[in-house]
This record gives structure tokens, sequence and C-alpha cells, in this order.
């Protein structure tokens, strides 16, 4: 990853396994469904004070399909599992809300900024989304641990591939690497 530079900016911190993703992510073609779906992504996440670049995290989730399910019960665009759906105010039972991608996005960045004020580093936000932050978040704390390489050797390996696949995506849809995402807004 290019460090970050410039007056008062510290290097971007290295992420495991990013510059792979990168590789691997450089030639992919964008998803069809990216350029009808982007607009409305992009307005939920701004409406919601998260920066716009992260609504290619869809792309990773689900390949911007609104209808994708996993095993595990995750369903939508961002993959958003049943309680934490119905915590963020998604209706998951007729008709389910984590399939329309406008109320999905809202939910995936109120999860996203609720995350962030957490931790405070996007990886970290990404990782606790991926994995979930009930049991890492204590030992995070414990130990200090304030940047994803930190606390990568202790998440599941799902999530050390994860984060830095979603900061690639990110990068190179958007151009922004993953040490120059705006925080939060209000």
């Amino acid at each position: 990853m290019p460090p970050s530079t410039g007056p008062g900016r510290p290097p971007a911190p290295t992420l495991p396994y990013y510059d792979l993703w990168r590789q691997r992510l450089r030639d992919r073609p964008v998803p069809p469904q990216a350029a009808a779906l982007l607009p409305v992504l992009r307005a939920a996440f701004a409406a919601e004070g998260v920066p716009a670049e992260l609504v290619w995290l869809a792309e990773v989730e689900s390949t911007f399909n609104p209808n994708a399910r996993s095993p595990a019960g995750a369903k939508g665009l961002y993959q958003l599992m049943p309680d934490t759906a119905k915590a963020l105010g998604l209706s998951t039972w007729l008709p389910d809300e984590r399939a329309n991608p406008e109320k999905s996005a809202h939910a995936a960045a109120r999860q996203l900024r609720s995350l962030y004020a957490k931790f405070g580093d996007w990886p970290l936000v990404l990782a606790a989304y991926n994995a979930g932050e009930g049991p890492r978040e204590p030992g995070a704390r414990r130990a200090k641990v304030t940047t994803f390489s930190g606390i990568a050797g202790t998440l599941p390996v799902e999530t050390r591939l994860y984060v830095p696949k979603v900061c690639a995506t990110v990068a190179l849809r958007t151009g922004v690497a993953p040490g120059n995402l705006a925080a939060p807004k209000g």
C-alpha cells in the first residue's frame, strides 16, 4: 500500500495481504448491477455521514446482488444477519428489507458509523463488521490494539483476508487508499 504523506499525516499502516488483493482484483470488471445501484447507495451512505467510498463493500459482500444469501443467514447487498438487521430497524419478515438496496445501505452505513465510534479505525471497523464485535472488542481494548495489523493474528482467517480485500476493492474502485478514508460525519 502506498504511504499517505503530507503535512501532519502519518504514513498509512500496512495491512496484511493488501497488496495481494490489489493484484488479484486489479483486472476484475465492475459488477454490471453496480452502475444502477451506486447513486442510491452513495446517497444513503452520505445521508448517514459515512464515506461514500465504502459503498463498494457491497461488491465484496454480494457482488451487488440485493437478493444474495449466505448459508449463515445473512442477506442483501451488505449481507446483514437477521439480528443485526432488526437492531438497525429493518424488517426481516415479509418483506425482508435486507433485500431493499436503499434501506439496507442506510442500515449498513449506520452499523459502520457505530463501529467507527467504538474502534476509530476503518480496518478494525471492517473486521468487526465481518466477524462481529463481541468477543474481540474487549481483547482489543485490553491489549490497547489500535490497528488491524495488531489484532489480525487473533481473528478468523476469513476476517484476516476480508479486511484487506475490502480495502483493496475500495482503493481500486475509488482511488482512495484505506488510510485516507474520512471519519464519519455527525
